[in-house]
């Protein structure tokens, strides 16, 4: 047997950082070495992560680019706009996954418009299932890894642009998320007797930062520029994302040519399912696992298709992707240390 590799966690306090302990703690061939959390600096792992008894006895430290010398892949965990300053220190063998959006956006402009400060430049996009990415992520050591409405999204309806099947000017999105999808931190927004028992809609009127990013991925498929609309929509639960996703159907198009699209895009794929007829998607069955759902339907009344995507947003949308996209770059077995096993109820 291999000796494992080392893999280094900067923001490893937040909750994309901890599910990236969780899945490496069960991961065959990775080691975790370095654990930096900046303003959590010399605290027990477990004080903040209580379910992580397999790091009892180890602590935060601060985050210094040396701290990561004898790591092979170093997770970047961190707020937006962070992530580059810690990369740029890094050596150039060294594999980094970038799970914040420094590295996404390749138009200067979206990135200034939508985040603001200077745009870091773009790194491979850390989509497997999209297109031809899974090349491109075997040969790159710079890896942005997507957002976690985006992964639903392109998922969704990348392979019915890619074949003509939808029209690329009228796409609309309703997602739901989980009250993890905004980070580690305290606002009345996200305060229990705020969220529990009722849903709110926010940056509603294209302002949510992830549309550029789904538009670019979505283009990119289409072959032509998409046109999102997208409303984000506060859920009463931890984690989880639903989103419905429709485009206007081209002439002639039913709903077995679409499921023909989605099952000759995802067929072999080990983590995206396109559910049988009848049964749709749903947050509790993606739990903890890198797994995503899928339903479609023809809508012939109003004239679109539908595409449903469930999956855990800390998961697939961020930790367990970072940990896929980390396992083709090191040229180990894709599915290591990842489940698409849900956890239910």
């Amino acid at each position: 047997m291999s000796e494992a590799r080392i893999a280094a966690v900067a923001g490893a306090s937040g909750y994309a950082g901890g599910e990236l302990l969780r899945l490496l703690l069960g991961h065959p061939e990775l080691r975790i070495g370095s654990l930096a959390a900046g303003s959590s600096a010399g605290q027990p792992v477990t004080a903040v992560h209580p379910h992580l008894q397999g790091l009892e006895g180890r602590s935060f430290s601060t985050t210094d680019p040396d701290t990561f010398a004898e790591a092979e892949v170093v997770f970047l965990a961190l707020p937006h706009g962070e992530s580059a300053a810690i990369a740029a220190q890094l050596p150039a063998d060294t594999l980094v996954v970038d799970l914040g959006a420094d590295h996404r956006l390749r138009d200067a402009t979206q990135w200034v418009r939508f985040y603001g400060g200077e745009h870091a430049g773009t790194w491979t996009y850390g989509l497997p299932e999209l297109g031809d990415s899974r090349k491109a992520i075997t040969h790159a050591r710079r890896i942005a890894n997507p957002g976690c409405y985006p992964t639903a999204v392109v998922l969704a309806l990348a392979p019915l642009l890619a074949a003509g099947l939808v029209e690329p000017a009228d796409v609309v999105v309703v997602a739901a998320s989980g009250t993890t999808g905004a980070g580690r931190k305290s606002t009345d927004a996200l305060l229990a007797s705020t969220v529990m028992g009722q849903l709110s809609a926010y940056k509603v009127g294209g302002a949510h930062q992830h549309i550029p990013e789904m538009e670019q991925a979505l283009s990119g498929a289409a072959g032509e520029p998409v046109t999102l609309g997208f409303t984000p929509v506060l859920a009463p639960m931890p984690r989880g994302i639903l989103a419905t996703c429709t485009a206007r159907l081209a002439p002639g198009t039913d709903e077995d040519v679409l499921r023909d699209a989605l099952q000759g895009a995802y067929g072999h794929e080990p983590f995206v399912r396109l559910l049988p007829p009848g049964r749709q998607p749903q947050t509790g069955a993606t739990l903890g696992s890198n797994a995503v759902q899928l339903q479609v339907a023809a809508d012939h009344h109003s004239g679109r298709a539908v595409v449903v995507a469930a999956l855990d947003n800390l998961t697939k949308g961020a930790a367990g992707q970072a940990i896929q996209n980390a396992n083709l770059a090191l040229g180990l077995p894709e599915a290591s240390g990842l489940s698409a096993v849900g956890v239910a109820p």
